[in-house]
C-alpha cells in the first residue's frame, strides 16, 4: 500500500529532477511532457486513493516509510498519513497543478522574449520554470500527507523555498527580486514562530508524530508551562497560537499578509498555483489537521477568528482600488483565506476546508482567465487600458463570469456553498470575538461582489480603452489556455451540489477532523437543512445574496451607467482612498519599523561589535599592541656595549633586592 503513495509524491519529483537537470538534453517539449505527465500520475493516483477511501475499498493509512534517526528515544522519520482530509487535499492539489502545468505551455510560449539577450538566466528558462512548478506540486504533497512534525515543517519549508523561486523567477526585473525577497523574510517571521511551537510541543508532549501529541494533549488538556515570571500557561493555548502564527505566514493573514500581493511579479500561472490550492492553503489545513489541540483552547481559537475576520474585510477593502488585474485577485484571495480563518476560529473546521477546496477551483480559474487578458493585451495589466473585451475574448469572459459568480457566492455555485456555510456556523458560534466576525464575513459579502464585478466591468464591458496596435491584435488565447479554464469551471459550478452536504455539513472526514460537542456549530447549522437545495432555497432569502446583488449594482452603475463617477469619488474621499491605496500602510511598517530596526541592528554590532570590538580591539588591537612593545624593545637595543652594561648592573640590584628583602 505504501507503493502508491510514494508514486504520488515522487512522480512530480522526478520530473523536476529531468527537466530541471537534462532541460538541455530534452528541450522545451521534453520539460513540459515530463512535468506534465508526472502531475498527472499523481492526479489519477491521488483520486483512485479518495475514491478508495469514500467506497471503503481503501482504509486511512498512518505509518512510517523511512526511519532516519533515533535519538534519546526520539524518532525522526518519513512518515505518511493518509486519511480524507489528506486524500482532499491531495486531489486538489494536484488538478489545480496539473491545469497550471497545461495552460503554462501557452502562456511561457514566448519565454525568451522576457530575457536580455545577453541574460544568461533566460536560457532553457522555460524547462526550469516547469521544474520549479513540479518541484512545488512535491513540496505541497509531503506537506499534506506528513505524519509528523519534523517532515512538516521540511516540507514547510521547502515550499517556501520554491515560492521564493517562482515570485523572483524573472530575476532580470528588480520587482520580482524585490518581491521574492520580502516573500521569503516575511515567511521566516512566521516560521519562527511555528518552530516554537513545534519545539513547545515536542517538549510537553513528548513527541513529533501527530497520533501520539493529540493522545498526549488529550490526556492532560489543562497542562500548564511558565513562560515569564509566575503565570502559569495552558501549553495547548501556547502551542496553537505559535502553530497559527506560522499559518499567519503561510495563508497570509494580517499583518504577515504583506508578501502575497507583491508576488504578482511572478508569471500569472504561479499566481494561480501558490495563491489558489497550495501555498497559501497550507495554513488553512495546519489548523484543520491541528483541530485536536485547538479544540482544548477558547484563547486560541478566539485570536484565530480575530485575526481571519480582520483580514476577510479589510483586505477585500483595498482590491477596491487596485488597478493592476491580478492584484485585485490577489487581494480577493487574501479576504477569502481571511473566511476561512474565521471558520477555523469558530470550531467550523470542516466549513474552512470545504471552502479550501472550493476556493481552489474558482480562484485559479480567475487567475489563470487574468492571465489570458494579460496575453491578449500584450502583457498589459492596468485594467484602465482594456474595455470590450468580451466580444474578442468569449471563453475567457464566459469562464471568468462563472468564477466570479462561484466566488461572490451565488446561490448553487460551489462558493456559495461553503461561503454561506461559513457565515452560517459564525452565526451561530458563542465565541468571544464571534460578533466582530460575523459583522466583517457578511459585510465582505458587499465588498466581495462589487470589486469582482468591478474587475469584470473594467476589462470585457464598457468603452475600448487600450491603443490601436493592442486592439487590431486582440483574439482568444489558444486552447492550450482555455481549456484549463474551461475545466476548473466545472467543479466552479457544480462541485458544491455533490458534496456540501458530507463533506460540509456531514461527518465525511470522520476522526481527521476533531470537534467537541460544545463548539460544533455546524451540527446546529446541519440541523436546519436536510439537503443541497434546502440551502440554495436559503440562499435566496438570507441577507448575503441581496449584499451581492447591492455590490452587483453598485459596480454597474459606477463602472458601466456613471464610468464618470468613480473618479469624482476618489476626489471627495480622497482620505479613504489614499488609506486604501496606502494599504493601511501595513507595508511602510515593515520597511521602516521591522526591516529597518533589523538593518539598525545589524549597523549596530557591525560598527561597534564588528568593527570597533572584534576589528578594532580583539584582532587590529593586538596587532598595534605588539607592534609598538616591539617598537620600544627594538629602541632598547642600541648596540653601545655601556648600555647593556648598565642595564645589567641595574637589573642585578633590583634581583639582590628582592632575595635580601623577599627572604624577611
Amino acid at each position: 500500500m505504501e507503493n502508491i503513495y510514494l508514486i504520488i509524491v515522487l512522480a512530480p519529483l522526478i520530473g523536476a529532477i529531468i527537466a530541471g537537470f537534462f532541460g538541455s538534453t530534452i528541450g522545451r517539449a521534453g520539460a513540459h511532457w515530463v512535468t506534465s505527465v508526472g502531475v498527472g500520475i499523481s492526479f489519477l493516483l491521488s483520486f483512485h486513493v479518495l475514491i478508495g477511501l469514500i467506497s471503503g475499498d481503501r482504509q486511512p493509512f498512518e505509518g512510517t516509510v523511512y526511519n532516519w534517526m533515533v535519538a534519546g528515544g526520539l524518532q525522526f522519520e518519513v512518515g505518511f498519513l493518509v486519511d480524507r482530509l489528506t486524500a482532499m487535499m491531495m486531489v486538489v492539489v494536484t488538478f489545480v497543478s496539473l491545469m497550471v502545468h497545461i495552460y503554462t505551455i501557452g502562456y511561457m510560449a514566448d519565454e525568451e522574449h522576457n530575457w536580455p539577450k545577453e541574460s544568461l538566466a533566460g536560457v532553457n528558462a522555460y524547462q526550469r520554470f516547469f521544474s520549479y512548478i513540479a518541484l512545488f506540486t512535491f513540496a505541497m504533497l509531503m506537506l499534506v500527507m506528513a505524519n509528523n512534525f519534523l517532515q512538516l515543517f521540511f516540507a514547510w519549508e521547502a515550499v517556501g523555498l520554491v515560492s521564493y523561486l517562482l515570485i523572483g523567477f524573472w530575476m532580470n526585473r528588480p520587482t520580482a527580486v524585490f518581491a521574492n525577497l520580502k516573500a521569503f523574510l516575511v515567511n521566516r517571521v512566521g516560521d519562527f514562530g511555528f518552530l516554537l511551537g513545534i519545539a513547545a510541543v515536542l517538549m510537553y508532549y513528548g513527541s513529533l508524530n501527530y497520533g501520539e501529541v493529540f493522545t498526549a494533549a488529550a490526556a492532560n488538556p489543562n497542562l500548564t508551562m511558565n513562560i515569564f515570571g509566575a503565570a502559569e500557561w495552558q501549553v495547548a493555548t501556547v502551542a496553537a497560537i505559535l502553530l497559527f502564527i506560522g499559518a499567519m505566514g503561510k495563508s497570509a493573514q494580517a499583518p504577515l499578509h504583506v508578501w502575497l500581493p507583491d508576488s504578482m511579479e511572478g508569471p500569472t500561472p504561479i499566481s494561480a498555483l501558490i495563491h489558489a490550492a497550495t501555498m497559501v492553503t497550507a495554513g488553512i489545513f495546519l489548523v484543520a489537521r491541528m483541530s485536536p489541540i485547538y479544540e482544548l483552547s477558547d484563547v486560541a481559537l478566539s485570536f484565530v477568528l480575530v485575526i481571519g475576520a480582520f483580514t476577510a474585510l479589510f483586505m477585500g477593502l483595498i482590491g477596491l482600488v487596485q488597478n493592476d488585474i491580478k492584484r485585485v485577485v490577489a487581494y480577493s484571495t487574501l479576504s477569502q483565506l481571511g473566511y476561512m480563518v474565521v471558520a477555523l476560529g469558530a470550531s467550523a473546521y470542516a466549513a474552512g476546508v470545504y471552502h479550501l477546496m472550493t476556493h481552489a477551483f474558482f480562484k485559479a480559474l480567475l487567475f489563470l482567465g487574468a492571465g489570458s487578458v494579460i496575453i491578449a493585451m500584450h502583457h498589459k495589466q492596468d485594467m484602465r487600458e482594456m474595455g470590450g473585451l468580451k466580444k474578442y475574448m468569449p471563453v475567457t469572459y464566459w469562464t471568468m463570469l462563472l468564477g466570479t459568480l462561484a466566488l461572490i457566492g451565488f446561490p448553487a455555485f460551489s462558493g456559495y456553498f461553503s461561503k454561506d456555510g461559513i457565515i452560517l456556523a459564525v452565526a451561530e458560534s458563542q465565541r468571544v470575538g464571534a460578533t466582530f466576525a460575523y459583522v466583517c464575513v457578511l459585510a465582505g459579502v458587499f465588498v466581495t461582489a462589487l470589486y469582482s464585478f468591478r474587475l469584470l466591468f473594467l476589462v470585457f464591458h464598457g468603452k475600448e480603452r487600450m491603443d490601436h496596435h493592442t486592439r487590431e491584435h486582440l483574439h482568444e488565447s489558444p486552447l492550450v489556455v482555455t481549456v484549463p479554464l474551461v475545466l476548473l469551471a466545472i467543479p466552479s459550478v457544480l462541485i458544491g451540489l455533490i458534496t456540501v452536504m458530507p463533506m460540509m455539513l456531514g461527518d465525511w472526514f470522520g476522526d481527521a477532523i476533531r470537534v467537541l460537542p460544545a463548539n460544533d456549530v455546524l451540527a446546529s447549522v446541519a440541523a436546519s437543512y436536510d439537503s443541497a437545495w434546502a440551502l440554495v432555497l436559503h440562499g435566496f432569502v438570507a441577507a448575503p445574496l441581496y449584499l451581492a446583488a447591492a455590490g452587483f449594482a453598485t459596480a454597474w452603475y459606477l463602472y458601466i451607467k456613471r464610468p464618470d463617477l468613480p473618479g469624482r469619488l476618489q476626489q471627495r474621499f480622497s482620505l479613504v482612498h489614499r488609506v486604501l491605496e496606502k494599504k493601511y500602510w501595513f507595508d511602510e511598517l515593515h520597511l521602516n519599523v521591522f526591516a529597518g530596526a533589523g538593518r539598525g541592528m545589524g549597523r549596530f554590532f557591525w560598527k561597534v561589535t564588528d568593527a570597533g570590538l572584534i576589528d578594532g580591539v580583539l584582532v587590529n588591537g593586538t596587532a598595534r599592541t605588539i607592534g609598538r612593545v616591539a617598537a620600544a624593545l627594538r629602541r632598547s637595543q642600541t648596540g653601545f656595549l655601556y648600555h647593556y652594561a648598565f642595564v645589567m648592573i641595574i637589573g642585578l640590584l633590583v634581583m639582590l633586592t628582592w632575595f635580601v628583602f623577599g627572604a624577611r
